[in-house]
């Protein structure tokens, strides 16, 4: 009888443990992976029905599991770093373990793999850009004038911008792109905001985060770029308007072209059909908050 009650709380007790599982997503990653002779698999669409077969088993018996990007490189780098073996399951445990506190991660809640990839892979892209955005912003350092740090006055700025274009926008759901091309790297940012049934606006953490720090950038360098938004609600026609960078404000786009900007081919510079039900207009004034103001030398 002890024997038995030892079991069932060992059973219990499994369900309490949170477990991590480190996802070559591509064919590329799990061919480099394959060069370790303890890695098992040989064939990445098999890989990936016995990962989903994994996840299904685990929910089914009440435990939560964490789905995170595993890089092949970045493995190969901790591994050298930590002094690890990289031909042993436990290195690829350890460095799994790592990724669930620092690296591009989802939880799963039972949705098919072919869906979590594509949201997995949206995550890694979106930390990735805040990272590099946020160095950026890092290394502009203190005004040589007024001693003024100029990344944090940049994403003070934005921040507020943000806030007020949020503030102006109509009911409903809303989709802001965010894109900055002065940069080493162009940089594109998207922010999703939906108001609830009290109209307050419900914001993803991360994405306002790395919104944010693209918008900064942009504004801190006195680069090209441009902010649109897109307002949806049920039963009504789609509105989208924009702005472009000004110094450290937004000058508002008119119709015509943010129409344009929405009908032209990005990559062949061809005209293309206009969305049916939507309509392109002029933005609402930010007033003050959108004019270039503030730390201008």
């Amino acid at each position: 009888m002890a024997h038995t009650d030892h079991q069932t709380m060992r059973r219990v007790l499994r369900r309490e443990i949170a477990g991590t599982i480190g996802l070559l997503t591509d064919e590329y990653d799990f061919r480099a992976m394959r060069r370790y002779r303890s890695f098992a698999f040989d064939d990445h669409t098999t890989y990936l029905q016995q990962v989903e077969a994994l996840l299904k088993t685990r929910a089914s018996q009440g435990s939560h599991t964490t789905v995170a990007l595993f890089d092949p490189q970045e493995y190969a780098e901790f591994c050298a770093d930590t002094g690890l073996d990289p031909d042993i399951a436990s290195s690829r445990t350890r460095f799994t373990a790592a990724l669930a506190t620092t690296g591009p991660s989802l939880p799963y809640d039972g949705q098919p793999l072919a869906d979590l990839v594509p949201d997995l892979i949206d995550e890694a892209v979106r930390q990735a850009t805040w990272e590099y955005a946020s160095t950026l912003l890092a290394r502009l350092g203190a005004c040589a004038t007024c001693g003024e740090d100029i990344g944090r006055a940049a994403f003070a700025r934005a921040s507020s911008l943000l806030v007020r274009i949020l503030d102006t926008a109509g009911p409903g759901h809303r989709h802001l792109v965010c894109s900055v091309s002065g940069t080493p790297e162009a940089l594109v940012s998207v922010l999703h905001a939906d108001e609830d049934t009290s109209g307050t606006t419900e914001l993803d953490e991360a994405e306002a985060l790395e919104f944010t720090t693209v918008l900064a950038l942009g504004i801190a360098t006195h680069s090209p770029g441009g902010l649109v938004m897109r307002t949806s609600t049920p039963g009504t026609t789609d509105t989208i308007y924009g702005w472009r960078l000004r110094g450290d404000g937004l000058e508002p786009l008119t119709a015509g072209e943010v129409f344009d900007a929405y009908c032209t081919d990005i990559e062949s510079g061809d005209l293309i059909s206009p969305e049916s039900g939507v309509d392109y207009t002029v933005p609402p004034d930010l007033g003050e908050a959108g004019a270039a103001s503030g730390h201008t030398h």
